[in-house]
C-alpha cells in the first residue's frame, strides 16, 4: 500500500484519508478503479483511518420505513463511472434483488437498504482502511523550508503510530447539533441516536414524547414513535404553521447537478447567498410531501375517533428542558402570545440538525498555512483542495465543509461520485504516484549535486 523512498526512514502514502464514511468509501473505490486501469507502476497509494470499529452511516436514523431522498443512481460511483462494478445495481445483483427492485418502480430505496449497499461497497475495499483508528494530529515534515510531507498520528488500541503522506483527504462527516445550553442525557436525545436509545425503553410504558424540529428527520421521528409506542402521546414542536414540503421538482433539482458546482463556485458572494435563499427548501427544514400527508391524515383520523395522540404545537418553540427523576420537562412558548406550557415527557428528542466541524481542527500548526476568507472560513479551490501558502506542497482535500465555496451538495450524496473523481484528477495532476515521486527525487538529487 505504500512506498519507501531513498533517504526516508518510513513508507510514504500518496494519500491518507481521515474518516471512512460514504464520501471516503467512494474515494477509495475511485482509487481502486484507477489503479486497476494503470497498473502497479502508476498506482496511487492510499490508506484510510476510521475511528468507528466498523463502517456505519447514521445508524441511529435507520428507521425501517424511511427512504432515501436521492435517486439510487446517485450512488458512490454511477455518475462518475456508469459501468462500475461497485454500483447500487451491482449490489442488488449480488443480493439477488435486482429484478425485484426494478418491479418496485421506485427511484428511492429504503434508507436501511442503501446503508447495506454502503457496507457492501466498503467491504470491497476494506484492505484500504483501518477501523478503530482515530487520527489525533497532523504535523508538517519540512525540508529546506518547504513542507514535503505530512505526518499523521493515529491512535488505536495498540497505542500511537505515525503515518506519512503527500496528501490528505478529510471526510470526517457532521456532528449532531443541539440548541445552545441544551445537553444530551438519558432522557434528552439527539435524533441521531434515536434507534439505539429507544431500545432502552423496552419493557416500559412511555406516556409522552416531545420531538423538536421541522425537518425530515423530525417528521420521521414523530411518525416512528407514534407507531412504535401505540399508547404514548407524541408532541411535535416547531415554529411554523406546519411542516413545509421539500421542493424536489425537476428544475429545482438542478441545484444538485455537477454543473451547478461550477456555477456556484464562480458566482459572486451575493449571488451565492441568493442561490442558497432561493433553493434552501430543497434540503433544509423541509419534509417529503407523502410523509406530511400521512401525518395529517393520522392526526385528522384521531380527532374523528376522539383518540388524539398526535399533537402539533406549531408557531411555538422549546425554550427550556431539564431532566427529572421520571423523564424530562419541556417548556414550550407560543410565538404569538408568549404563553408558556410545561410538558412532562418520558423523552425529549431534538431533531435539530448537524454542524460541520472545522476541517482544520486536526491540522495543528499546518492549519496556520491554510488561507481563510474575510469571514474566517477556509478558502477552498475548485478541486476541493484547501488554499495554502506556497511552501506547503502537500494537498489537503475536503469532503464536506465546502458549502460556502461549492454549494449545497457539500455534505450530500448527490455529487459524491463526481467529487471524488475531481479530487483524483487533481491528485494525478499534482504528481501523485510512484513514477511522479521518482521524478521528484531525481530532480532533488540533481539540485543537491548542483549546489
Amino acid at each position: 500500500m505504500s512506498q519507501v523512498l531513498p533517504g526516508d526512514a518510513q513508507p510514504v502514502h500518496d494519500l491518507i484519508g481521515i474518516g471512512f464514511g460514504p464520501s471516503n468509501v467512494a474515494m477509495a473505490i475511485a482509487l481502486r478503479e484507477h489503479n486497476a486501469r494503470v497498473g502497479r507502476q502508476e498506482a496511487v497509494t492510499a490508506h484510510f483511518f476510521e475511528q468507528q470499529p466498523r463502517f456505519g452511516w447514521h445508524r441511529g436514523m435507520l428507521i425501517d420505513d424511511a427512504t432515501m431522498q436521492v435517486s439510487f443512481l446517485k450512488d458512490l460511483v454511477t455518475l462518475r463511472n456508469p459501468s462500475s462494478e461497485y454500483s447500487f445495481l451491482c449490489y442488488l445483483q449480488s443480493k439477488g434483488r435486482l429484478i425485484d427492485f426494478i418491479n418496485h418502480k421506485n427511484l428511492f430505496p429504503l434508507r436501511v437498504e442503501f446503508h447495506d449497499y454502503f457496507e457492501w461497497a466498503a467491504s470491497q475495499v476494506d484492505d484500504m482502511v483501518s477501523y478503530g483508528h482515530e487520527v489525533v494530529g497532523v504535523a508538517p515534515v519540512t525540508r529546506d523550508g518547504v513542507v514535503e510531507y505530512l505526518d499523521v498520528t493515529v491512535r488505536s488500541g495498540e497505542g500511537l503510530e505515525v503515518h506519512r503522506a503527500r496528501n490528505l483527504v478529510i471526510g470526517t462527516g457532521l456532528r449532531p447539533l443541539m440548541p445552545e445550553g441544551v445537553e444530551r442525557g438519558d432522557r434528552v436525545w439527539h435524533n441521531s441516536e434515536l434507534l439505539a436509545k429507544v431500545d432502552e425503553l423496552e419493557g416500559t410504558s412511555p406516556s409522552r414524547f416531545v420531538v423538536v424540529g421541522a425537518g425530515q428527520s423530525a417528521a420521521e421521528n414523530v411518525a416512528y414513535l407514534h407507531r412504535r409506542f401505540p399508547e404514548a402521546e407524541v408532541c411535535a414542536v416547531f415554529s411554523r404553521y406546519g411542516y413545509s414540503p421539500a421542493d424536489d421538482s425537476a428544475f429545482a433539482n438542478r441545484i444538485f447537478d455537477p454543473q451547478a458546482v461550477d456555477e456556484y463556485f464562480s458566482a459572486p458572494e451575493d449571488v451565492k447567498r441568493r442561490l442558497m435563499d432561493y433553493h434552501g427548501n430543497t434540503n433544509y427544514s423541509v419534509v417529503d410531501i407523502d410523509l406530511i400527508d400521512d401525518l395529517y391524515r393520522q392526526s385528522y383520523q384521531e380527532k374523528v375517533l376522539g383518540t388524539e395522540r398526535l399533537r402539533f404545537l406549531n408557531i411555538s418553540r422549546l425554550t427550556g428542558v431539564k431532566e427529572t427523576e421520571a423523564g424530562a420537562r419541556a417548556t414550550v412558548t407560543s410565538l404569538v402570545t408568549g404563553e408558556e406550557t410545561d410538558l412532562d415527557a418520558d423523552v425529549v428528542v431534538f431533531a435539530t440538525g448537524y454542524s460541520q466541524a472545522d476541517p482544520t481542527g486536526l491540522l495543528g500548526e499546518v492549519a496556520d498555512r491554510c488561507a481563510r476568507d474575510d469571514q474566517g472560513r477556509v478558502r477552498v479551490e475548485r478541486d476541493y483542495r484547501i488554499a495554502t501558502d506556497p511552501d506547503l506542497r502537500c494537498g489537503i482535500y475536503l469532503q464536506g465543509g465546502t458549502e460556502h465555496t461549492h454549494g449545497i451538495t457539500s455534505s450530500l450524496l448527490s455529487n459524491t461520485a463526481i467529487r471524488v473523481g475531481e479530487i483524483l484528477d487533481s491528485l494525478l495532476g499534482r504528481g501523485a504516484g510512484p513514477a511522479a515521486e521518482d521524478a521528484r527525487t531525481l530532480a532533488d538529487d540533481k539540485g543537491s549535486a548542483a549546489r
